[in-house]
C-alpha cells in the first residue's frame, strides 16, 4: 500500500436509504378515532387528579370554601319556593313540594356547571392547547369528572335534606338507583359538553347565549310544577316528556321521594339520550381536533 492511498483513501460510495413515508405523520395531526380513545385512556390519571385538585381549590378564595358548593342550590330552591310554591301556588296537587324542589333543583345544578364547564374547557385553557401535545378532549372530560366529584357531596346534602325536612322521607333500597341515574345524567353532560366546547372554540359569541338555553331548558323539566298540570294533549305530553333532564328527575324523584321503581321508558329514555349524545359528541369533537387553539 502506497502513502498516497493511506492518506487520501478513496471515499466510499453513497448508498439510497429507501424510507417508508407511510408511516410517516405530520405534527399535530389527527390520529384515528380509536387511537384518540386510547390517548384518551393513556391520560385518565392525569384528567382524574387534575379534577380532583381543581375541586379542591375551586373555593379555597371563598370565606365558606367548599360550603358554597352547597349553599348555592339551598338559596336557589329557597326563591323557587318562595316564587313559584307559596306565589304562584305551583305546588298544588304535588306530595311532597318541598322534596320535589329540593331533588329538581340539585339535579339541575349539577347538569348546569358540568355542561357549562365542559363547553368553556378549550376557550378558557387555550394557552394550554397552543403549548402542549395531547388529546384536547381531555379538557372537557376532566371538567365533567370535576363537577362529577362536586355533586357527590350535593347528592348526599339533597337526600339529607329530604329525610330531614317535613314530611320527611323514609331511606328504602331504592336510593341506589341514584347512582346509575347520575351516572347517566354524567355522560349526557359530557356528550353536551364537548360537542358544545367545539362550537365555542370557534364561535365565541356562543358563551353568551349558553346561560339563556340553560335557563330555558331548566324551566321546560318540570323543576318546580308538574307537566301534567298544565298539558292536557297526550301527544304534545309524551313529547316533552322526551326531555333528559325531566327523566333522570322523574328517576330521582320515583326512587326518593316516592318510593317506586321508576317505569323502563324514562330508563330507556335517559339511557338513549346519554349513549347517543356521548358518542355523537366525541365523534364531533374529535373531527374538530386539529383546529382547537388556532382562532
Amino acid at each position: 500500500m502506497s502513502a498516497d492511498s493511506a492518506i487520501d483513501p478513496e471515499p466510499v460510495a453513497v448508498q439510497p436509504l429507501s424510507v417508508d413515508m407511510r408511516r410517516l405523520t405530520r405534527v399535530g395531526s389527527r390520529p384515528s378515532f380509536l387511537d384518540y380513545l386510547v390517548q384518551l385512556w393513556d391520560f385518565r390519571q392525569f384528567i382524574f387528579y387534575d379534577a380532583r385538585a381543581r375541586v379542591q381549590s375551586g373555593t379555597r378564595r371563598d370565606r365558606l370554601g367548599s360550603a358554597w358548593l352547597l349553599l348555592n342550590p339551598i338559596f336557589n330552591g329557597l326563591t323557587y319556593y318562595l316564587i313559584f310554591g307559596l306565589l304562584l301556588k305551583t305546588s298544588r296537587g304535588i306530595e311532597n313540594f318541598v322534596g320535589y324542589l329540593v331533588v329538581g333543583i340539585f339535579v339541575f345544578q349539577f347538569s348546569s356547571g358540568a355542561i357549562t364547564s365542559g363547553a368553556r374547557s378549550i376557550r378558557s385553557n387555550k394557552s394550554v392547547v397552543q403549548a402542549f401535545n395531547f388529546p384536547r378532549a381531555a379538557l372537557p372530560i376532566g371538567a365533567n369528572v370535576r363537577e362529577l366529584l362536586s355533586a357527590v357531596p350535593l347528592i348526599l346534602a339533597m337526600l339529607l335534606i329530604v329525610v330531614v325536612l317535613p314530611p320527611g322521607e323514609q331511606i328504602t333500597w331504592l336510593w341506589i338507583l341514584v347512582v346509575p341515574a347520575i351516572l347517566l345524567q354524567s355522560l349526557f353532560n359530557l356528550g353536551v359538553g364537548l360537542i358544545l366546547a367545539r362550537i365555542i372554540s370557534r364561535v365565541h359569541d356562543v358563551t353568551h347565549l349558553l346561560p339563556f338555553m340553560l335557563r330555558a331548558w331548566m324551566y321546560g323539566s318540570a323543576i318546580f310544577y308538574t307537566y301534567d298540570r298544565f298539558i292536557t294533549h297526550p301527544e304534545i305530553l309524551a313529547v316533552i316528556k322526551l326531555n333528559p333532564l325531566f327523566n333522570v328527575i322523574d328517576i330521582i324523584r320515583d326512587c326518593v321521594l316516592y318510593a317506586r321503581v321508576p317505569q323502563w321508558q324514562s330508563w330507556a329514555t335517559l339511557a338513549a339520550w346519554a349513549l347517543g349524545a356521548l358518542a355523537v359528541g366525541l365523534v364531533y369533537f374529535w373531527k374538530g381536533e386539529e383546529s382547537y387553539g388556532r382562532g
